[in-house]
């Protein structure tokens, strides 16, 4: 059998040409490999260079390379967070004729790190907390898109960091399965799995001194179930919503941030029955929020006051025609948000006199406003407007005496 390139784009099997297929990975010279973190794997991992960009190579049986091969491009359609797969290489042979394993190649993650490359420093026992949720959010995606992984780990993800939040991504599908719907069944095998991989894997590391000593591995395993049904729930359950309700999505946000959890992507999809709202999860690191609201808007806020500013600017945006995220013909964020803060931001706390926001920064006034929003929604069940609240608002802050302090409240 004449060696065979399998692949993803034309190009690669061409670049794919100049590694060294008759010698053993284990044996691969020098000049074609990459010094990069590896995870630890059953099988002979490495980072090669194949034209311009940097690939996993890893051996591993036929069958198993072809189907993991699979199933990743699978999973690269459903747009989960997984590695994106390059080739399967077969037919390989060493200069004596003797037969050598396939192998599959992958794309090399940019700014991923194995979790024992990111344990080399002791690690906070509240990053370890992302590090777990943000695996929690890659199972959730996973189970929802009917994917039995069959070996979640530590050792099967990588993590990145992208400005202040975390995200897991699949590395290892060898084990994996896609069906049309999962059962709690399934479910609940991928969650035992995990558990108990993350509870040995953390034991491995206080064995190796590289676990903070406050930290606990049975607990922690115990947290991936804990989190993964917190967010299931959340997500899981019925989300459409009369047009008039959309009150109801800023509080489901807010649910969805006192679990710990931002909202990365929103969408909306508008039928009879009311909207249809998606959410995708994802964990960020302290004061993400300043950061992302100072970039995008050039306001200067608290981190609470931020996320609350950010919250409505992100349900703002998917109402306008033009938002239309991954579309190159679609508003830049930067652009909508520029515009947000022109049309609904500064009109809105200019509409609270001068003299009752000269002792606040704009920032808490606005994010008052939008308390005292929801409160008013909630309050008659239905969508009230920024205006509608922000007189309320002004009306009811001229009946507290001049001592007061803290947001407008109704009476009981």
């Amino acid at each position: 059998m004449d060696l065979q390139i399998t692949a993803t784009d034309p190009e690669h099997p061409i670049t794919l040409l100049d590694l060294p297929w008759d010698v053993p990975l284990t044996d691969w010279p020098e000049k074609h490999l990459v010094s990069l973190p590896r995870g630890i794997s059953r099988h002979v991992v490495r980072f090669a260079r194949a034209g311009g960009e940097v690939v996993a190579v890893k051996e591993v049986g036929e069958w198993a390379a072809v189907r993991e091969y699979g199933l990743l491009r699978d999973l690269g359609r459903l747009d989960v967070p997984a590695v994106d797969p390059v080739a399967v290489v077969t037919g390989r042979y060493d200069a004596h004729g003797e037969p050598l394993e396939p192998v599959l190649i992958t794309r090399q993650l940019k700014g991923s790190l194995p979790y024992r490359s990111m344990f080399e420093t002791t690690m906070r026992p509240t990053t370890i907390k992302r590090l777990l949720d943000a695996l929690a959010v890659l199972l959730v995606r996973l189970h929802l898109n009917g994917f039995a992984w069959g070996d979640c780990s530590l050792s099967n993800t990588l993590f990145r960091r992208d400005a202040g939040a975390y995200a897991a991504y699949l590395v290892d599908a060898e084990t994996g399965q896609i069906q049309p719907t999962l059962s709690r069944g399934q479910r609940d095998y991928d969650l035992e799995v995990a558990r108990v991989n993350i509870a040995g894997e953390l034991m491995d590391l206080e064995a190796g001194g590289s676990l903070h000593p406050s930290v606990d591995p049975v607990p922690f395993g115990d947290e991936i179930c804990e989190r993964y049904g917190e967010l299931w729930h959340e997500l899981t359950r019925t989300s459409v919503y009369p047009k008039d309700k959309r009150h109801y999505i800023d509080r489901r946000i807010r649910r969805l941030n006192d679990l710990g959890f931002d909202v990365a992507e929103m969408q909306i999809k508008r039928s009879p029955d009311g909207d249809a709202v998606t959410f995708w999860p994802k964990v960020v690191d302290a004061g993400h929020h300043q950061r992302q609201l100072l970039r995008l808007t050039g306001l200067d806020a608290e981190e609470n006051q931020a996320r609350s500013l950010l919250r409505d600017l992100e349900t703002w945006m998917v109402t306008q025609d033009d938002y239309a995220p991954g579309d190159p013909l679609g508003a830049r964020p930067e652009v909508l948000a520029h515009r947000w803060v022109r049309d609904v931001f500064r009109p809105t706390v200019r509409a609270v006199p001068r003299e009752l926001r000269e002792s606040v920064d704009t920032a808490q006034i606005y994010h008052e406003l939008l308390e005292h929003r929801l409160l008013l929604s909630e309050r008659r069940r239905e969508d009230v407007t920024m205006e509608e609240a922000a007189r309320d608002y002004v009306a009811r802050r001229g009946e507290r005496g001049p001592d007061d302090e803290g947001a407008v409240v109704f009476p009981v």
